[in-house]
């Protein structure tokens, strides 16, 4: 066992709604001690001292596409667990629509494998619904999974469950996180052809959000949240897109008894429908970036706690795939490494607070998931931690991303604090650009 004890002296600690000058010792894998200023700090092996840095619980990202196995191509584990370390993210939970679709207990096990293997982040994986294997999710243990996933619109991968008496059982029969994309797939088909009939193949990108539209959204989500009501179902509304879906969620009730939860992702909080005639193709995600009065009303929901949790939908393709007409061009973009940084940035521009960023990124997945251990900086806890430098200024560039794509949508974007160092179980996997000896992550456990 390592035992090796580490201090890092002289942080500001962002946690649990708070924030102090204060030290930490880690030991092992764990967080054994927490300082506050001019307490006595002991003797270690290592002393890091993080004078002007924020110390802060490494992020748990709950919903990435990592593209292993089937499109290793565009992305695997091992290239896309180095970013996310990079970027403060010490956890992930994976999706499952990869080649073969994660649909089975055999596939799941199958991931499972490949990341205690070569993910340098902690993980979990999704089961992903299909119309015909209740069965498999029934075999599933809830302590050792993270979720179900139901698209409820097809996206990349196909695996569209559009059979009502079908989604009604697995409302009914699943006793776990299900996790929804929520598009309407009639409306989106419609809006395409008309769309279409006008512009040929050369549809202009900046018809996204009114091909896959707000109502589009609404109407599927308003139909998660009925069967979640009709049978008390756990339920987890992916990537948020419309003002007019946050009429469906509550913030009320404490996040420990919501029954219904809502994400919000990094590229859905930063870009808004203005984009699309610059940036095109590296914003075309699935649900569609829409109005500034959508991006504005889900930076309220943050605040006011509608919105649970800020992820990513980290999904990579190559250049050569995005790059085309908008309708062969595959939706979804690189952020992993970016996400954190980015919502930094929109602290120092006063539109959140970072113990807010903190308790949405850190915190609330931790709570949602009822993962053990991780998500806070506590004695007793894992030590996945991740230090950020205030004030030093860095310019994103597709050249120094880390995704195996190699491109990111917030190329030429410059961010005013650093992440230096990254710690997964204790271990400082990321150091100032460089990554020391591979150490595997753990799976996520309740």
């Amino acid at each position: 066992m390592n035992n090796k004890t580490i201090l890092i002296k002289n942080a500001e600690i962002i946690n649990e709604g708070e924030s102090f000058t204060g030290s930490i010792l880690i030991t092992g894998e764990f967080i054994e001690k927490i300082f506050k200023e001019n307490e006595q700090l002991p003797d270690t092996d290592l002393v890091i001292d993080a004078a002007n840095c924020y110390l802060i619980p490494g992020v748990i990202d709950d919903h990435v596409h990592f593209r292993e196995p089937g499109m290793t191509y565009k992305g695997d584990i091992e290239t896309e667990s180095k970013a996310a370390i990079a970027g403060g993210i010490t956890s992930f939970m994976e999706m499952p629509n990869t080649i073969p679709q994660t649909t089975t207990i055999e596939e799941l096990e199958n991931k499972f494998d490949i990341a205690s293997k070569k993910s340098f982040a902690n993980y979990s994986f999704y089961i992903g619904a299909t119309n015909n294997n209740l069965k498999e999710l029934l075999k599933i243990n809830p302590e050792n999974v993270c979720g179900v996933k139901i698209f409820m619109g097809s996206s990349t991968g196909n695996m569209l469950v559009n059979d009502k008496n079908n989604l009604s059982t697995i409302f009914k029969e699943v006793n776990m996180i299900i996790a929804t994309h929520c598009e309407d797939d009639s409306i989106i088909k419609a809006n395409t052809e008309k769309y279409r009939k006008e512009f040929g193949e050369e549809i202009p990108f900046r018809f996204h959000p009114l091909i896959r539209s707000e109502e589009a959204c609404y109407r599927s989500s308003s139909i998660a949240v009925e069967l979640a009501e009709k049978y008390n179902s756990r339920l987890h509304i992916l990537h948020l897109s419309t003002e007019r879906e946050l009429s469906l969620l509550k913030n009320d009730i404490p996040l420990e008894n919501k029954r219904i939860t809502g994400e919000a992702c990094i590229n859905y909080l930063w870009f808004d429908d203005s984009f699309y005639n610059k940036l095109g193709w590296k914003i075309k995600s699935n649900p569609a970036i829409k109005t500034v009065k959508d991006r504005e009303a889900l930076r309220n929901a943050v605040i006011n706690g509608k919105i649970d949790v800020i992820a990513t939908d980290h999904a990579p393709h190559t250049i050569e795939e995005k790059n085309q007409s908008y309708l062969k061009s595959p939706s979804g973009c690189p952020l992993i490494q970016h996400s954190l940084s980015a919502m930094l940035e929109l602290a120092e521009q006063g539109i959140f607070s970072r113990e807010k960023i903190i308790e949405k990124m850190c915190h609330n997945p931790a709570k949602l998931f009822r993962i053990n251990k991780r998500g806070f900086i506590r004695e007793g806890y894992y030590a996945d931690i991740v230090l950020v430098k205030k004030g030093l200024s860095w310019k994103a560039e597709n050249e120094s991303s880390l995704y195996k794509c190699k491109w990111t949508p917030f190329a030429g974007t410059a961010f005013s604090n650093m992440i230096t160092h990254t710690f997964v179980n204790g271990y400082l996997a990321y150091e100032n650009g460089k990554f020391n000896r591979f150490m595997p992550g753990k799976q996520l456990k309740k």
